[in-house]
């Protein structure tokens, strides 16, 4: 499943389960999901959302959506909106408990203000370079800045000053003072508040300095009563600084900071910065592209939330970064699919054919079923005429071997439908392209009768021409052509796959499908998993994405 070797997928749960048993706050599990409303959500996400609600849910507790609004230069009220709209589609609810960063910028100032006093922070000047050269490196110590031992009354009336406007934007900042000789870096006087004027999308332009993730964070969680905050590890070097804002201010609730591996994947970008970057420069259709990993960009191309839920269940909790093949993503969504999806024929490549010696005019119901997988889903019936679709792929003028489906002289059935024969091919006289398929049908064979006196190898699928529903349909590959995670510094864009979406214009599909909605599955026979785009869909001309192919290498590797 991964690429490298993971613990327990239950450790958070054990250490959940030690707390309980030692009445450790008071027997109670209160989580949280923190997203930064910078952009919309991917399944990364999903992933942390699963976890922290569902730990409530497990453990009969609570669950609060707060959103860390703390740099409004980032921020917009759209990404707010579709964090919400996420959330909820994959099936968890937060109640009455959704909060902002932004609620507590008054007491988070006081926070600090009382860090001050209590000789814990400073007004710091020096600029963003000196600043990098005072702090030294993982090897070397940093060194205290010349405006560490400033008075308590002259930073507070300096802080005062920040809060106030009378200081430019980046000119000053307020640093924790704890020690800039640890060895780890992010206890080096680290930045709790700097100077942005930017217009907040709740707060206007009240503020024009704001709070750090790292000291906004744990005030928050302690605030809200949350008792297991749960982040990804690359915040497991940033617990110290947590734990020393908790005891500092001296906190009622003290929650402990937890960290499990953040979810990679292969073929994805799983970087917000870079799926912003995507959308900004035009390189996909917005956040919701069916090719983004967005949980939007995932809901327009198909997938189910159920799907989604049960490969975060699958793929479990680590303690390590590790890789998950995308071929378990994709394994899940089939598996879901496979009992829900409604079956339909539908010819993405088309290739005519006419069936010489069927009578002209003449258009038969057949029968066949919704769903084999579940019977209860009832029948429906598809028209059958003299001149059909079929796909270009199921002919082969000169067959190679074992090629079993159609060929000059060759016989295979069509589904739920009749034997036919080819008999004649014909051709763009310039070309040489094939252009149409002359058969002939044995009445005898009609599907369901029992009375063919024969067997064929090959079925196809096909569309009646007459009734056939014009439609185009998109087949995604992957956003990354390359088989590994989007890691490391070389530029990812390098790596995008230039043919991750072939637009299929010309397709033609059962009637049946004119009814299809966005909320509902469908399985094209011998093509895959599909949906209707409700975005670009129009009467005239529907559009279908391909969720998933039908050949899942994860479910066959595990069988090996």
């Amino acid at each position: 499943m991964t690429t490298n070797t993971t613990i327990s997928s239950n450790f958070i749960e054990n250490i959940i389960n030690e707390d309980l048993k030692n009445n450790k706050n008071n027997k109670r599990v209160h989580t949280r999901f923190p997203p930064e409303p910078n952009g919309y959500l991917h399944i990364g996400h999903a992933k942390s959302i699963c976890l922290n609600f569902g730990l409530a849910r497990d453990y009969n507790g609570l669950c609060n959506l707060r959103f860390d609004d703390t740099n409004p230069s980032k921020e917009e009220v759209e990404y707010v909106e579709s964090i919400q709209e996420d959330v909820k589609w994959l099936g968890f609810d937060w109640d009455d408990r959704m909060f902002y960063a932004s609620d507590y910028f008054e007491q988070l100032y006081e926070c600090a203000v009382q860090l001050i006093k209590s000789e814990k922070a400073y007004v710091c000047d020096l600029n963003p370079q000196e600043m990098r050269e005072y702090r030294g490196t993982l090897t070397e110590p940093g060194k205290n800045s010349p405006y560490r031992s400033r008075s308590i009354a002259e930073n507070l009336e300096l802080f005062d000053g920040m809060r106030t406007g009378k200081f430019a934007d980046g000119s000053r900042v307020l640093r924790a003072k704890i020690d800039m000789a640890s060895p780890n870096v992010n206890l080096r006087d680290p930045i709790l508040y700097r100077i942005m004027r930017a217009e907040h999308h709740r707060t206007g332009n009240t503020w024009c300095i704001y709070p750090m993730y790292d000291f906004a964070h744990p005030i928050s969680d302690a605030l809200e009563g949350i008792t297991h905050s749960i982040c990804t590890l690359e915040f497991e070097d940033h617990r110290p600084l947590y734990d020393w804002l908790i005891s500092s201010l001296e906190m009622e609730n003290r929650p402990q900071q937890i960290e499990f591996a953040r979810l990679n994947v292969t073929n994805l970008v799983m970087s917000k910065r870079k799926l912003r970057m995507l959308v900004e420069e035009g390189l996909v259709d917005g956040w919701d592209d069916p090719r983004m990993p967005t949980i939007s960009g995932l809901r327009r191309r198909g997938y189910t939330p159920e799907a989604i839920r049960d490969f975060c269940e699958r793929i479990g909790v680590a303690k390590s970064n590790s890789t998950v093949d995308i071929a378990m993503l994709e394994h899940c969504i089939r598996e879901d699919l496979n009992s829900k999806a409604l079956r339909a024929m539908a010819v993405l490549r088309p290739l005519k054919v006419v069936i010489t010696n069927y009578p002209e005019g003449q258009v038969e119901e057949l029968e066949t079923e919704n769903n084999p997988e579940q019977p209860d889903m009832g029948n429906r019936s598809i028209p059958f005429s003299r001149e059909i679709y079929i796909e270009q792929d199921d002919f082969m003028e000169i067959p190679i071997k074992k090629f079993f489906r159609l060929a000059p002289g060759q016989e295979v059935r069509l589904k739920n439908a009749y034997f036919i024969k080819c008999e004649e091919v014909i051709k763009d006289p310039e070309t040489g392209e094939v252009m149409e398929l002359r058969c002939t049908y044995d009445p005898e064979t009609k599907s369901g009768t029992g009375t063919a006196t024969r067997k064929v190898k090959g079925t196809l699928h096909w569309v009646s021409a007459a009734q056939a529903v014009k439609a185009e349909v998109r087949l995604f590959d992957y956003l990354l052509a390359e088989e590994e995670t989007d890691q490391g510094e070389k530029d990812f864009k390098d790596d995008i796959n230039p043919n991750s979406l072939e637009k299929l214009t010309s397709c033609m599909l059962e009637p049946s499908l004119l009814q299809a909605t966005p909320d509902q599955r469908y399985q094209f026979i011998r093509n895959g998993y599909f949906c209707l785009d409700a975005k670009d869909s129009t009467v005239e001309l529907p559009v279908f994405n391909r969720i998933v192919g039908l050949r899942d290498s994860w479910a066959k590797a595990q069988k090996a």
